[in-house]
């Protein structure tokens, strides 16, 4: 049976982001996210829940999204679920939490100056998880011929 783990999120930041470095120089940011629903129930009431995720960046995106991002930021992310599991060392009791591990994301707004690096929608994606359009991720998109008429 064949598995599929992807999820988009799209939502503010509760928190500025939380940067830190692998004793290999790995970036690491923690965020947490927050993701609003609202709708209206039977009776005509508009009701509203949030959903509170916490999501790990690595690499060169984890030190972008500690550069541009803080607490109250728009922001989209895809990633995949992951889930965390633990010995409370109060309890003893097994614990268990599903986060996100992102995979790329999208500033949804320019944060005011200088934010998003100068572009309000920078995509960043992971550069392993990013093939190029053509199916060949060993291409770069820049070896295109100029003169090829895209239509586009």
């Amino acid at each position: 049976m064949p598995n599929y783990n992807k999820v988009i999120l799209m939502g503010n930041l509760t928190r500025d982001p939380e940067v830190k470095y692998t004793s290999g120089g790995t970036a690491i940011a923690k965020i947490g996210m927050a993701i609003n629903r609202t709708w209206t129930n039977k009776e005509g009431q508009k009701q509203e829940e949030t959903t509170f995720v916490d999501v790990d960046a690595f690499g060169r995106q984890a030190e972008v999204i500690g550069q541009y991002l803080k607490k109250g930021r728009p922001v989209m992310i895809e990633g995949r679920l992951k889930l965390d599991q633990w010995d409370d060392k109060q309890t003893g009791q097994k614990r268990s939490k599903l986060g996100v591990t992102l995979e790329g994301f999208q500033f949804l707004d320019s944060g005011g100056a200088g934010g998003g690096g100068g572009d309000a929608g920078g995509n960043y994606q992971a550069q392993s998880n990013a093939p190029a359009a053509s199916g060949n991720s060993s291409a770069p998109a820049a070896s295109l011929p100029e003169d090829d008429d895209v239509p586009f």
